[in-house]
Order: structure tokens, then sequence, then C-alpha cells
């Protein structure tokens, strides 16, 4: 309880005995009640004088309220339904017309009789409560007005505000209702003066209304609406005479008279309940039974015990009742007939459990607790923890949240349909999100467990959102994979390099790597690393372009050796992506590059989103706005977007990742193909984790699914009723989840390569014709150039070496794709014989070694040869061909035949 003016208990030790407490009590409540009462003497002075010093003042607090979580039920409209709500008061204020009349019949005829005759104190009941008080010298007694129950649930919600435990708000109820002696009386004087002090300043309504709305009703219920659709299933304006009789006895005794407890509010020392549900229907319980054994424990005739024994079909509860509809007969609130009816009626309760935590929030719980984190984490909700947790459960929040409820259904029946909770042996677990790229919502969040805060070491179960972080949802991230060579493009393509860049990307080991967050600024290889490929795919010389749509692994690390670790880590940084704990990922090796540390999918989305973005990155967000319980705007936790990356990186990168998801790329299973352009990425982390990353212009998709715990192979586990591994089920999910994102927000086409960060790179080709071709094939290669084989083609060179290259050396695209082809060793040179007489020339042709040599086209010259004289073959001089090539002499002649020649006239 707060601290008042202890001024009180001097007064009150100067009294002798009873004499003195009774002038205390009587006369003060004279004063204040009947001011015009003459008094006289010392003691009444003295006590006027002590009341006088007490506070007067009693501000009334804001209620507890509980904290609203809202979600659209139409994206398109602005209207919002309940998702859950988080409390230590379940409370729902109403107005005074919203109350039935008969309940505040019901609660003054059996509270407070006389509440519009007296100014806060009851002359009467109180001066009978304290000479009870008196003459017994145990707790203090009641007589309390409606005003001052007021003032003492004002002063214990006040307490319990304040209270750090549960055994300290327990503690609150005590204090104020259980105090005895000198302590006792004193705070029920302070009750007293409060309660004058609001009666002068408040109506009687307003006093009435604001009690009802403060009192507990049992456990957590408090105020009459939430008692009435606790208890009922109505709201407070539609009580009848019997229900709001019930509500008016619950509240003299909350807990003992609960109707929500079947097993009872009551237990004996042996642990037997009572006060509970009949046995059988609610039929078998006799009012007139439970009325008789009523009125016999009333007069003394019967004990509680046997009371209890003797009837049930809450009998405490019904006994309340018959009180308070014989108080509300006799003030002549309700006529024989409505009494008879209402003690005949068995109290028949519609308990409703209102929705409470994120396990009530069906189909959204991990969403729901993703943004509980938030409020409990957030500065907007507060400087401390505790300031944040009071936010959450008793300052009445309304918080409107930014999931779409097409997305969110879609998402959880998916992932429902697709992944189990649990598989044996481990705790497998799978997330998937969606993300508004252009403004960082987060429009649905799915997860393959069951909701839980209570049970443990059970895979099925968890409270832990794997979408999110440490800080918002519990989780430490999990293992990146090839997602993670997002970073690494982004930074080859900031240094200016080129998509279309050729990089030696085959298996080797590169002894060092550039890292300026290393000792010494370079990291050096010296346990000779040489990770592999997925599914043991060889490596190759290419491109970034090419790397990205095969995730080669060798291709990445070969990137990021002409960059430098620590920028990559920093790109990351930019882009939203820390450890899952917080901490920065501090590039400290290459095994970085490919996807080594633990991130949180909620983070990846919003790095794809980035470059989806233009290069604008937006903090995710899952709270559109807050207000109070009054309806104001407040400020909602604030988060930013900005441009993180160049435009023209975005779209060179975005270029790059749409490769990725068209066929032949490692996420094309991915694809929607529903007319939307995409990009994204997939990623593996030692078969334990899996992970898909796609995205439009509008909407991002992040699936991942994995090791919680342990370290199954996703690879080898089927689960029941699917042909595909565990390790597949992420492609189904991100297709259906992203498809449904493009219908409902649509895509745009993304803006295509920068010019420059998508140019050839021309380079040197080397002359490798007479290597061989072993020899020849490491030259191109190590210079940055595919290689095939050719067949072997006629050459004088000898056997298996190089005869051919295509292209010829010289300057050429970077990457261009070489064809050397080997000597077959049948190759002849064709020799020069020009200026040789006809038969000379052919002869010579044969030495050289060409068994098919005739003489070719003749030229007439009157000054030439008779004989002929040889002008040049075909083919021509210098010519490498096969020994069996038809080689023809052209020669010019005198006389190249006809009538008097020798070329082939009439015998």
């Amino acid at each position: 309880m707060p601290h008042t003016n202890r001024s009180a208990s001097g007064v009150l030790g100067g009294f002798a005995g009873l004499v003195g407490l009774s002038a205390v009590a009587g006369v003060l409540v004279a004063a204040t009640v009947t001011p015009a009462i003459a008094l006289s003497g010392a003691a009444a002075t003295s006590a006027i004088t002590m009341f006088d010093n007490l506070p007067s003042v009693l501000e009334i607090d804001k209620l507890m309220l509980p904290t609203t979580l809202y979600v659209k039920a139409d994206p398109s409209k602005d209207e919002y339904v309940e998702m859950t709500q988080f409390y230590d008061q379940n409370r729902s204020p109403v107005e005074y017309d919203e109350v039935t009349p008969v309940m505040y019949d019901a609660i003054l005829s059996s509270e407070d009789p006389r509440y519009y005759q007296h100014g806060g104190v009851d002359l009467i009941g109180t001066t009978r409560a304290v000479l009870s008080n008196i003459q017994g010298g145990g707790e203090t007694q009641g007589g309390s007005t409606i005003s001052q129950q007021y003032v003492k649930n004002i002063l214990v919600q006040r307490c319990e505000a304040q209270a750090e435990t549960e055994e300290e708000k327990l503690d609150c109820w005590t204090d104020a209702t259980t105090a005895v002696g000198d302590e006792g009386i004193q705070r029920k004087l302070q009750e007293m003066r409060y309660a004058i002090s609001l009666e002068k300043k408040y109506d009687k309504e307003s006093i009435l209304l604001g009690y009802l709305n403060i009192a507990n009703f049992g456990g957590r219920t408090y105020g009459i609406e939430a008692a009435a659709k606790r208890y009922f299933g109505v709201s407070a304006k539609d009580l009848t005479l019997a229900q709001a009789a019930t509500l008016a006895g619950i509240v003299q005794n909350p807990n003992t008279y609960r109707i929500d407890m079947p097993a009872g509010s009551i237990y004996d020392g042996d642990g037997v309940g009572y006060n509970k549900a009949p046995d059988g229907s609610i039929d078998d319980v006799n009012p007139r039974q439970i009325a008789a054994l009523t009125s016999k424990l009333d007069a003394g005739e019967i004990t509680q015990e046997q009371y209890l024994a003797a009837a049930d079909g809450y009998s405490a509860t019904k006994g309340r009742q018959l009180y308070v509809l014989t108080r509300m007969l006799d003030d002549g609130k309700i006529t024989q007939e409505q009494y008879d009816a209402a003690v005949l009626e068995p109290i028949t309760p519609n308990v409703t459990s209102p929705k409470v935590g994120c396990a009530a929030a069906t189909g959204l719980e991990y969403f729901c607790q993703y943004v509980r984190y938030v409020i409990e984490k957030d500065p907007a909700f507060g400087a401390t923890q505790e300031e944040r947790t009071e936010k959450l459960r008793r300052g009445g929040l309304n918080v409107y949240t930014t999931v779409d409820l097409r997305l969110q259904y879609e998402a959880q029946t998916t992932m429902n349909t697709l992944a189990p909770s649990s598989v044996p042996g481990g705790y497998f677990g799978a997330t998937s999100m969606s993300l508004e790229a252009g403004t960082g919502r987060i429009l649905a969040v799915a997860q393959n467990t069951k909701f839980s805060e209570s049970i443990q070491d059970d895979p099925n179960y968890t409270p832990i959102v794997y979408a999110g972080d440490l800080e918002f949802g519990g989780s430490i991230g999990f293992s990146a994979g090839s997602t993670f060579k997002l970073f690494t493009l982004i930074d080859w393509l900031e240094k200016g390099h080129s998509v279309n860049e050729v990089v030696d990307g085959r298996n080797k080991v590169i002894p060092q790597w550039p890292d300026s967050c290393y000792n010494g600024g370079t990291y050096t290889n010296v346990d000779r690393w040489n990770p592999k490929n997925f599914q043991n795919q060889s490596g190759y010389v290419g491109t970034p372009m090419q790397f990205t749509r095969d995730s080669l692994n060798t291709g990445f690390l070969a990137m990021a050796a002409e960059l430098d670790l620590c920028d990559i880590g920093k790109v990351a940084k930019r882009m939203g992506v820390t450890l899952g704990d917080g901490e920065d990922i501090v590039m400290t090796g290459p095994n970085k590059v490919i996807g080594d540390s633990a991130v949180s999918p909620l983070a990846m989305a919003a790095a794809y989103a980035t470059v989806a973005n233009n290069g604008v990155y937006c903090q995710p967000q899952a709270i559109d706005r807050v207000t109070d319980s009054d309806g104001n705007e407040i400020a909602k936790p604030e988060r930013k977007c900005s441009q993180v990356i160049d435009p023209a990186v975005a779209a060179t990168a975005a270029y790059a990742f749409e490769g990725v998801m068209q066929p032949g790329g490692s996420a094309y299973p991915g694809n929607p193909f529903d007319g939307t352009p995409v990009m994204g990425k997939t990623g593996t982390h030692e078969e334990t984790h899996t992970w898909i990353v796609e995205s439009s212009t509008k909407v991002t998709t992040a699936v991942w699914t994995g090791n919680v715990k342990g370290q199954i192979s996703l690879y080898d586990k089927y689960w029941t009723g699917s042909y595909e591994p565990l390790s597949r089920i992420r492609f189904q999910m991100a297709r259906q989840l992203q498809h449904l994102a493009n219908e409902l927000y649509g895509g745009d086409r993304f803006p295509g390569p920068d010019g420059n960060l998508s140019r050839q790179v021309y380079a040197d080709l080397p002359d490798v014709v007479g290597k061989s071709m072993d020899e020849a094939r490491g030259i191109l290669q190590s210079a940055g150039f595919q290689v095939t084989d050719g067949a072997p083609v006629d050459s004088d060179l000898p056997t298996g070496v190089v005869a051919a290259q295509s292209p010829g050396a010289g300057r050429v695209a970077g990457g261009t794709v070489v064809t050397i082809s080997p000597s077959n060793g049948q190759g002849i040179s064709v020799p020069d014989v020009a200026g040789r007489q006809l038969d000379r020339a052919i002869a010579d042709l044969r030495k050289a070694g060409f068994g098919n040599v005739l003489p070719g086209t003749c030229s007439e010259n009157e000054d030439a040869d008779a004989q002929g004289e040889a002008t040049g073959t075909k083919p021509a001089a210098g010519t490498v061909t096969n020994r069996n090539t038809a080689i023809t002499v052209d020669y010019v002649a005198r006389s190249c035949g006809g009538e008097d020649g020798d070329g082939g006239g009439d015998d």
C-alpha cells in the first residue's frame, strides 16, 4: 500500500482503551457525516484534528487495462479485429448506460443500501462495525460504503502497480482488507477520509460506475463487463436478475464465490473441493434444497462444512446470491415473483475464456510473439524492462499490427501441410515469412511447431520465433549458407567489378585472403582449407553471373580473394544483417563468405528486399500504429528506410539473382512462373539447414528449414506422405507464398543491370598452337578462359599437339570459350611448285607425299613453254592438308589443246 500520514497512530496511542477508541471512531463519523452535530470535549477536538491531518485528496489512477493486439480483417479497409490481449487484470470499462439497471440495484441492496443518503460514509453501518472491532479486538470489520470500497480498490490497484512480485501483489489486498488493531482502524479512517472527498468531487453515478469497473470478480477478472462475459458470456447490459445477483454476491469474496472452477473454488484440509459444478446435469441441482440449507446455515443450525457437503451446484455462490436477492426484495427492487423465479433458477455459468496471450492468437501465434517481444524490448514502450512490461500488461494500449491475414493463413496452412512439427532423433524447425520490400512491414510469419510457453523438452512445442533474432523472438539464428553470398556480390560490384568479369573459380587451395578485420590485414590459409561445391560439383573459370546462378562456393571464394573480407561483413551490417544474438558479423575467415554465420530469416529477407527496393533498406516493422486507452495516437517503435547501396549496384545484383530463378538456376523450383519477375537465392549449410529467399519488387519471401538442435541431414529424411526429402519443402512453400503475394501486391520489372557493372571485360588470348593439349589447356584456363577440345585436324605437327585454336590469339572477351584441336599427324604442307615445268611440278608434289596430283586449269600464252609451266596449286602452296587430298596444278602453255594441240581432239 502507498505510505500515508502516520500522525493518526500517535493520536490513537494517546487514548485509553475502549473509551478512547470508541470516542475516536464515533466522533469522527459524526463530525464528517453530520457536521451540524455539536461536539465538545478534548477527545472530540483531538479526534477531529487527527482526522483533518489525514490526506484528503485521492487521485483516481487510470485503471489497469489489457493491451490489445489488432489485425486488419481486410487489408483494403481500415477495419481491425482483435488478435489477442495481454493483462494482469482482465477488464473492459463501460459507461453508465452500458450496465443493466438491475446490476446497480443488486450491488447497492447487498453492499450499500443507503448509498444515496450518505456522503461517503454510512454512519449506521460504520458505527456498528467500529463497535464490533473494539469489542472483538480482531480484524477490521465491514461497514464500508461503495465509496469506501472504491477507495480501497483504488489503493489496492496503486499498490499492485508498484508491486514487483506476485507475493507483493497479494500483500496489497491482504494489507488493505485484513489489517488489525490500531493500524486497521487508522486505515479505515483514511478510507473514510478519502471517500468523503470523492463524494464532494464526483457524483454518485460516477462513483458507482467507477467501483463496478475496478472491482475484482475472481481470479484475473476485473470490472462488471469482463465478469459478465467471463461467467455468463453476455455484456453487462444484458445480464438477467439472477446473473446480476450472482455477480453482486461474488464481489463480496471474489475467489470464494467464483463459478468458473467446476472442480471447486473452496477446498477443505483434505483437498476436497466445494462450490463446484454439479456432478450430473444442471437439472440435478435442487434450488429449494439449497435455499433451505442456506436458511439453516444463516440460523446457525448447520456448519459451513455441513452445508457444503449437503449441497453443491455452486452452493456457496448460490447461498450468497440468495442473500442478494433477499436484500433486493426487502428494498422493493424486485417483486416476490421475480425473487421466486431467480431463487429457483440454478446458477448456470457460460464460462467464456478471453483471448489472452499468444497461445490464443490462433494461426498467428508466432507473429503475435514477435510483436510481444517488440513491446517488451523496444524503448518506444518505456525506458526500462519494468516500464515496458507494465505497458504490455496494464497499459491499455491498442496495438495495430502489419500482418496480412490473406498471406498469413496461406503461410500457416502451407506450413502445416508440408512441414512436420518434429522428426525422429532431433529438433526440426521450419519458418516462412513475407516482408513488404518498400516499407519493411512484416506481412506473415509461419512456423512448424506448436506454440507453448510451458511445455519444455518436447520438439513439437516452443515459444521461440524462428524467424526472429534473440532480441525479438528468442532465437540465435541459423547458418545462412549460400544466401549469404549476396554480400560478397554486392561488395564485388561496389568495388567496380563486373558480373561478367572472368574469375578462376576452380577447386584449389587459395593461399590467403585480404581481411582488414584480421590481425595483420591478411587471412592466411595455413590449414590449406579447400571447401567443396554443393554435390561435389567441379569448379570452373567463369563469371560472378554464372557463379551466382550455380551457387558455386569456389567461385565466390575466388571473388572474395580479390576483395577485403572485412568489407563483406560491413556490407551485411549496412543491409541489416547481424548475428542472431545481435553482434556484428566479423569476417575472420573465408568460411563466412559461404554462410557459416547464424543469422535470422527476417534479417536475410530484409537484405534481399533491399536489392529489390533499389538499394533502400527498410528496417522490419510489425506495428503500424499504437493508441493509448483513450484512443490517442502515441509513438510507435521507430523504423526507418534508408539508401544503403547504390541503385546501380542493386539493379545489377537483382539481374544476377534473376538468373538464379530461371531454368538451370539453383532456385528454379521456387519460381511461381506467374508472370511477375522474381529474383532470389538458395542456401544450404552442411545439409543441416536449407534456405530460399526470393522477391518481387513488392514482396520478399524467406523460407528456412533445418535443425534447431542436432545435426540431422535434411537430404535423407522424408516426412510421412511426402516423396521428397525435407530439404525440398522450402521450394514449394516459397513458390506458393510468393505466388499469392504476387497476386495480392503485384510486381514490376527489375531495372536491368548497370552497363559498366555488367560490361564484358577483354583479355589477351595466348597462342597455344604447337603446345601439348594439357599445357595449352592450363595456359588458357590460367588466363581466365574456358577450354573445350576440338576434333583432331590434319597437321604436319606431331600427333597430339595443338594444331589449331578458335578463336585465334589476340584480344577477346574475358571468359571466351576457346576450342583447341590436336594434330592427327596426317597433314603435309603443299610445296610451292610455281615456275616449274608442269610434269616436273607434278612429280615434285608426288615426291612430297601427295598421291593424287593432276593438271589443273590451263591458260594460253604464245610466249609460254610448249610443255606448260606451273603457276600454282589448289590447295595453295603452304597449306597443310591430308596426303590423300586431291592436288591440282594450274599452268600456262602456248596452246591448251584444240585442232593443233595435244588436248583431246578427235582421233
